[in-house]
């Protein structure tokens, strides 16, 4: 869940930080006190788009930063994590947005830099805004067949594991068939190209390792003289009169003298033996090898040569000659392929209808489980609409395909089924995509409704709704509330809202005041207590002046709301 959000100098927020906890948490407050700006904040943590509008005027930049813990280890934003080599401790993913007034976005997750598609990536599995106009992924239609997997992913889990396995083979071969059988043209200029470039490569003689072993020999023959000169050195310290190699052996024979009267001494003796005869036997190898160096300025020439040869082929092939060799071996396995492109057709028309014919039974196994959760979906749905006074709408999940009749269906990533959820809220009206329903408040419930199924599924930490309940009053308004209440018992939720019906179910309330100081305008959030909630619930309902009746009315509603939260 959010535990902490953090906001500096965005929009007329100068400096605020709220602590958040879970359940039902309910922000309240006038007219542009500055309730939607805070969803905005959260908005750009989640990834959203900025803006350098929403840098207070007058400050170089905004910054947002919030502290999200997490129930257990297992949950999905761990894998999103090591995907991008993020480190998740204590349970804990802390995000941080900056905008600055020159318009860059810096984006961060847990103290690692990112970018903003990553923290994207984040975002949407941990929080989910819904608003009046923008319902995200619930009434996206290419996310409801995700949405019905999500709904029986059990059972569906392994089989599409399966599928999209087969699928990933499939579309291989088809791709590689479509290049192997379409536009003779570009296929003779392939071939062509091909031809060319493993000429270029076998007349070059490359061997294994070549480029590296020319480097080193370069690197010796350039640098012939401090090389002589230093085995030379090395040498001549080590041999000849008053030299190392002499002192060494006087301290050795010193030790002998009195080894045999001190153990000590007998094993430093014995130690300086085997060292004297290790540094005689080095100072014989760099003298041999000294004798085996020659200078060949020609050869220098020659290596210069080959080189450039290589490192032009390795701006068209390759970064190393072992990868400009392997690069060859593709090249004669495409020449054989091409010329003997009939064969290998009909091959891969055969591979293809083995491996289409897998994937269709998956596909189909696919189908069968989607038509059975979809039907427990719509029973489910149908029971939330009519807690949600709806009880006259007709919800379906509608499948369809792209074959013809009598044709095996095209596949594609998630099998061959094509699915959006359908709705009706007025008998004898026909079903229609679940993004055309046209009534506000009926937009607002029918989102409830499956946001109240999904809620715990999709393993969103927290819902925040901005103003959802607009648009409704009286019984329905006291649905929503009761259903905003009931998803608060899965996810933690965060409600900005007007209606005193919904501000009554709160576990925490929190209100939203707009000051105005040294003529600049922020923004402050409180925590309300008892009484103070029932004020701000009063004025709620009033609207204007407080009274004793809207005292007694909020009273009313903050009993019946604890009744209620013992039912669920």
């Amino acid at each position: 869940m959010l535990t902490e959000l953090s906001i500096q100098d965005f929009a007329i927020i100068d400096n605020l930080s709220i602590t958040f906890n879970d359940g039902l948490t309910v922000l309240t407050g006038e007219t542009g006190a500055g309730k939607s700006i805070i969803i905005d904040a959260v908005q750009l943590l989640a990834g959203g788009r900025g803006s350098v509008e929403y840098v207070r005027h007058g400050t170089n930049r905004a910054e947002i930063e919030g502290l999200f813990t997490l129930d257990s280890n297992t949950h999905q934003i761990y894998k999103t994590a090591e995907l991008y080599g993020i480190n998740i401790q204590d349970e804990m993913v802390v995000l941080h947005r900056t905008i600055t007034s020159g318009g860059k976005s810096i984006c961060r997750v847990n103290g690692k830099l990112v970018t903003l598609a990553i923290l994207k990536e984040f975002g949407k599995n941990l929080i989910d805004i819904h608003s009046q106009h923008e319902t995200q992924s619930l009434l996206n239609a290419d996310n409801h067949i995700q949405l019905l997997d999500l709904y029986d992913v059990k059972r569906i889990t392994k089989t599409k594991e399966e599928y999209a396995n087969l699928y990933h083979k499939l579309s291989g071969l088809q791709k590689r068939y479509k290049e192997l059988s379409e536009n003779e043209q570009e296929i003779s200029q392939r071939l062509d190209l091909l031809k060319f470039q493993k000429n270029e490569i076998e007349q070059a003689n490359l061997v294994p390792d070549e480029d590296d072993q020319l480097e080193e020999e370069r690197s010796q023959l350039a640098n012939f003289e401090r090389i002589y000169n230093g085995l030379q050195d090395a040498y001549n310290a080590l041999y000849g009169e008053q030299k190392g190699l002499e002192w060494l052996n006087i301290a050795n024979q010193a030790l002998q003298t009195s080894s045999e009267y001190d153990t000590f001494i007998s094993e430093k003796s014995e130690e300086m033996s085997n060292h004297y005869f290790l540094i005689e036997e080095l100072m014989y190898e760099l003298r041999n090898y000294t004798d085996t160096l020659e200078y060949d300025p020609e050869r220098l020439n020659e290596i210069e040569s080959r080189l450039n040869e290589i490192n032009r082929l390795k701006k068209k092939y390759g970064q190393t000659v072992n990868d400009i060799l392997e690069y060859l071996g593709k090249i004669e396995e495409e020449l054989e392929e091409i010329t003997n492109k009939d064969s290998h057709l009909s091959k891969l028309e055969k591979q293809i209808d083995e491996i289409y014919h897998d994937a269709y039974l998956e596909a189909k196994e696919l189908h069968d489980l989607r038509r059975k959760a979809a039907e427990s979906l719509t029973h489910n749905i149908h029971n939330e609409l009519k807690d949600l006074y709806l009880e006259k709408s007709s919800f379906s999940v509608s499948f369809n395909t792209s074959n013809k009749a009598g044709e095996y269906p095209k596949l594609h990533q998630n099998g061959f089924d094509f699915i959006h959820f359908q709705i009706s809220t007025n008998p004898g009206e026909p079903l229609k995509p679940l993004h055309k329903v046209a009534s506000g408040g009926e937009l607002s419930r029918i989102m409830l409704a499956l946001k109240g199924i999904f809620a715990k599924d999709q393993g969103i930490t927290s819902v925040i709704f901005d103003e959802v309940d607009t648009g409704v009053s009286g019984r329905v308004a006291q649905a929503i509330a009761e259903k905003i209440q009931q998803i608060s018992t899965q996810s933690q939720v965060l409600c900005i809202t007007h209606l005193p019906q919904v501000a009554a179910m709160s576990d925490t309330h929190k209100l939203i005041q707009k000051h105005e100081n040294n003529n600049r305008t922020s923004t402050s959030v409180v925590g309300l207590s008892e009484n103070e909630k029932i004020n701000e619930l009063g004025r709620m309902i009033t609207g204007t002046q407080l009274t004793n009746t809207a005292k007694d009315h909020a009273t009313e509603l903050l009993e019946l709301a604890s009744k209620y939260k013992k039912t669920i």
